[in-house]
């Protein structure tokens, strides 16, 4: 019905309903606090309203005296209320609530969604608090600041164009991604505690590189005598080869709509099976984390250390810039042969980059469906073989046992869903 408006009403209509919005949630803290001299929902909606009417009569010295009454009406009220220890949230939104208004004239989409936002972060204003100084720790302040860093500051900065056949830019990102992956599994571990942990985790983990992620939970389980812990950690480590599998279609998907279409089947085919061993090795884990052990959490991440691994990042992302690079020039020397043994080669590391590249090669019409589908699957077998060896030598022969059988049923999987295509 706004949008049949014309376009002031319907920025006068959605500045006032952002301001009812806004001014409910403030009216409910005004009667928690018992402090009747705090704006509340009739304040908001005049603001919002006076902000939107001083925009809608298109004078921007209206708009700008209207800002100014608002702000000194609030900086007096913050000098009544300076004994009173209480903060000055509800006169920052006042305030925002009358910008809010004169940009849902301007722009409405944007307007109700700054609206909407703002009632959220004062809504949230108990969760957020006990987040920032009961949750989250120092290490995981530390990763934040890096992860902003990398992507606010290093990454504008790096060039878009190719030097010697890659983009630095992307090779940044893809950098910045592990490492956000890295930060997402430690804090998956420490909030779910070891079943559902571990399974977003190695859920997560799969998308930057289920090797590392089988790596990871191995070495976690050497040594270790509890059989749910043990089961727990293999159970994520099988979940990384789910996501190995659906990030084949996406990767697919991105370059190539039909390359994905060809995969899907087979790759539904291990997912499924995969996530039905690693659900099956988790049956017997605690129902919730509240049942676990004491310091199974801080076994299966320490909440003291940074879960950062910088240097694992970059290794993964140098291996992946250089397997990019070696399929593409078995490609232009070998052809299809040379593809079909590029990508067993780089199975045997990632199977990421070969998918990515051969899906390249066939939305350019140099690789038939066929072929693309029988390179994944090469692609993925191989380093199916990786990721058992990988759980043996990090985890011993209970954990690569138990992983060991979820990734081959998934492979074995794939090519019988694949077979009739090929």
């Amino acid at each position: 019905m706004i949008a049949a408006l014309p376009t002031d009403w319907a920025g006068i209509a959605i500045a006032a309903g952002c301001g009812l919005l806004i001014g409910l949630e403030r009216e409910r803290r005004k009667q928690e606090l018992e402090a009747p001299e705090e704006a509340g929902i009739r304040s908001f909606a005049i603001a919002a309203l006076g902000g939107a009417l001083a925009q809608t009569m298109g004078q921007p010295l209206l708009v700008a005296v209207g800002g100014l009454a608002v702000g000194a009406l609030l900086a007096v009220s913050i000098l009544r209320r300076r004994k009173s220890g209480r903060d000055v949230t509800s006169e920052l939104a006042l305030f925002v609530t009358y910008l809010v208004g004169v940009l849902c004239v301007m722009q409405p989409t944007l307007g109700a969604a700054c609206g909407v936002a703002v009632a959220a972060l004062l809504a949230l204003r108990e969760r957020l608090h006990r987040f920032a100084g009961s949750v989250l720790t120092d290490a995981e302040l530390h990763d934040a600041l890096v992860l902003a860093a990398l992507f606010l500051v290093v990454l504008p900065l790096m060039p878009t164009e190719a030097v010697a056949g890659l983009v630095p830019r992307t090779v940044v990102s893809l950098v910045g991604l592990i490492l956000a992956l890295q930060a997402l599994g430690h804090v998956s571990l420490r909030w779910l505690g070891a079943r559902a942990g571990a399974a977003v985790g190695g859920f997560l983990g799969g998308f930057v590189s289920s090797t590392a992620t089988v790596a990871s939970l191995g070495s976690r389980s050497r040594g270790v005598q509890d059989d749910t812990l043990l089961r727990a950690n293999a159970g994520g480590a099988v979940w990384s080869s789910a996501a190995t599998w659906a990030l084949a279609v996406l990767m697919s998907a991105s370059l190539s709509p039909a390359g994905a279409l060809a995969v899907l089947p087979a790759a539904a085919a291990g997912a499924l099976v995969g996530a039905a061993w690693a659900t099956a090795l988790m049956r017997r884990g605690p129902a919730t984390a509240g049942q676990e052990a004491a310091g199974t959490r801080k076994n299966l991440a320490d909440e003291r250390v940074s879960s950062l691994r910088l240097r694992e990042a970059l290794l993964v992302a140098a291996l992946l810039s250089a397997v990019t690079l070696v399929v593409a020039w078995a490609q232009r020397h070998f052809g299809t042969a040379g593809v079909f043994a590029a990508a067993m080669i780089a199975g045997l590391g990632d199977a990421h980059v070969a998918i990515l590249s051969t899906a390249g090669l066939l939305e350019r019409g140099q690789l038939a469906k066929s072929d693309f589908l029988l390179c994944v699957l090469l692609a993925v077998s191989a380093n199916t073989l990786t990721r058992i060896a990988v759980g043996w030598v990090a985890g011993g022969r209970q954990f690569a046992l138990r992983v060991g059988a979820g990734l081959a049923l998934g492979t074995c999987g794939a090519w019988l869903a694949a077979s009739p295509s090929l």
